[in-house]
């Protein structure tokens, strides 16, 4: 898995501008054991670049695109992480193997369940989880360092980019629900605007909370 996730990178390099994944990363990703993230029966695919179904219309994000995501945060051990669409928890292990105090949340509530048992059995105690859609951000723990957004908006939630820090960086997809969406890295200035960067198109389900710009 690690191997395909090297490889899709530098073939997207030249899109992405990204031509790497860290070696931490890497490492991190080779680490957090997948299979105990999917049902029973996908078990024998778990190491294969695809999502996997887990059930309520949700899926497990492909490891080469969570990995670049992951990447173009460049984020430093210590940093509080932001995630949404936390699904049984495999994306929230793999930051905290970074080092990363995450705060996740789910709006699938049995799917959430399963993630508050896995993490502290995998020794993941640095993840605080919260039924959510993400929407609206999780205000009690901002600022955040870091946000990592699993939904597609066709804007960024005003209450998200105000829990970012100056200097923090989102990656998010943007664009409609049922049309083209742009993964975008969007950075904090310090006068508040951000700066925004196309990384490569992608399709991701809406919040589910609702169709809001």
């Amino acid at each position: 898995m690690v191997r395909q996730i090297e490889n899709i990178t530098a073939a997207l390099g030249a899109v992405t501008g990204i031509p790497a994944i860290d070696r931490r990363v890497l490492d991190a990703f080779a680490k957090v054991p997948r299979h105990r993230f999917v049902p029973p029966p996908l078990v024998p695919y778990a190491y294969m670049n695809t999502p996997l179904p887990l059930g309520y219309d949700q899926n497990l994000t492909q490891p080469s695109l969570l990995a670049l995501m992951t990447q173009a945060l460049e984020l430093k051990p210590g940093d509080r992480v932001f995630e949404t669409g936390t699904d049984t928890g495999y994306q929230a292990a793999i930051l905290a193997e970074l080092g990363m105090r995450v705060f996740s949340v789910e709006i699938v509530e049995p799917l959430l369940n399963i993630a508050k048992r896995l993490l502290p059995a995998l020794g993941y105690g640095n993840v605080a989880l919260h039924l959510a859609d993400g929407y609206n951000g999780w205000k009690e723990n901002a600022p955040y360092d870091a946000m990592l957004i699993k939904e597609s908006v066709e804007e960024i939630p005003g209450a998200l980019w105000q829990q970012l820090r100056s200097g923090g960086r989102m990656v998010i997809p943007l664009g409609p629900a049922g049309g083209p969406q742009m993964l975008t890295l969007a950075i904090k200035h310090p006068d508040g605007s951000s700066e925004r960067i196309p990384l490569f198109s992608v399709r991701f389900a809406p919040f589910q909370g609702g169709s809001r710009t």
